[in-house]
């Protein structure tokens, strides 16, 4: 009996894998980079590069998506967090939170280009391609500053258009409109989404998400159902938010200290990654959603990013006790 439920055991356990919307292909050790968190990764499909910020290793990682090997390594930068890759100006810009800048490379060989002043405390960014603007937060806490700021940086001249001064000194990235000129901005010290017009830059509304949950970090935007998605961390939530009122629509049981999210039009699909465990919602309609895919993966495993071009999500997975760092390489299945 004993022997019968071990195996009933190990072949449900094969078939959940089997149904798993995600098949692990390969895995890049690197065992040069010590403990300490990854955050975001941006991908430049057509020349087949990811470009991985190691922030508290100091370094941005160039690996060849061809090969899923480490190819060059960027280590003049202090804490970057978030990236933007111009194709067009061939440039790469890295945000670096403890230099207070916006450092810039050309992606041909990865030299200096130049840098862009902000306040410290800078991470998470968003780039509105309809405007060629590139919108960087900063300051607020980790500046020692009572107010954080959204500044408006056009990378082609290298300035500083303008300044948006939010009423908190914790926000947590922006989304998009694209049929509008609508900002969410994910305003984690008020544990709400804030919506401001792209084209005045004024507040236009405030909406709580604390019922749900706080501490909402990521975010993620399906603008054809007019829904928001938010992920919470206290406790770890997917929230549904309808993006004309603010009203929450539902919420579910997510992964713990969520960072990354991403929603696929194509595929119906919500990618959250998490400390510990990945989940894949899949949308059944704007108002309901399931839980397809839970994946055991690592410690602060936290950031990632999905290409669909590939087919591919990569996951950047830190050093922590037995575990050697290493850049995870995911297929997506139907």
């Amino acid at each position: 009996m004993i022997l019968t439920s071990a195996v009933l055991a190990l072949a449900i356990g094969v078939t959940a894998q089997e149904k798993a919307p995600l098949k692990l292909l390969h895995s890049t050790p690197l065992p040069q980079l010590h403990d300490g968190d990854f955050d975001h990764l941006t991908p430049d499909a057509a020349g087949n590069r990811l470009f991985v910020t190691a922030e508290e290793n100091s370094k941005v990682l160039i690996f060849d998506l061809k090969t899923d090997k480490l190819v060059h390594t960027i280590d003049d930068v202090k804490a970057p967090h978030s990236l933007l890759y111009r194709a067009d100006l061939k440039k790469l810009f890295v945000v670096d939170s403890d230099l207070g800048a916006v450092k810039i490379y050309e992606t041909d060989s990865y030299k200096p280009a130049g840098s862009i002043k902000v306040r410290e405390g800078a991470d998470a960014s968003g780039y509105d391609a309809s405007s060629k603007l590139f919108y960087v937060v900063n300051g607020g806490k980790d500046a020692k500053l009572p107010n954080a700021y959204i500044s408006i940086i056009n990378v082609e001249s290298g300035k500083t258009v303008a300044d948006i001064k939010i009423d908190s000194d914790d926000i947590e990235g922006v989304a998009f409109e694209k049929a509008g000129p609508r900002m969410f901005v994910n305003v984690r010290g008020k544990n709400a989404v804030e919506v401001y017009d792209r084209t005045d830059r004024t507040l236009k509304a405030t909406w709580s998400v604390a019922q749900e949950g706080k501490n909402p970090t990521s975010m993620a935007f399906d603008e054809g159902s007019h829904r928001l998605f938010l992920g919470t961390r206290v406790p770890g939530k997917l929230v549904v938010m309808d993006s004309d009122s603010g009203k929450i629509v539902t919420s579910y049981p997510a992964a713990a200290m969520v960072d990354d999210m991403a929603f696929d039009g194509a595929s119906k699909r919500i990618y959250f990654a998490g400390s510990e465990f990945f989940d894949i919602f899949h949308q059944k309609d704007a108002d309901h959603y399931d839980r397809i895919g839970h994946i055991a993966t690592s410690f602060r495993a936290k950031t990632g990013v999905l290409v669909p071009e590939l087919n591919r999500y990569y996951l950047a997975v830190p050093h922590h006790e037995k575990q050697t760092a290493e850049l995870r390489v995911y297929e997506v299945l139907p």
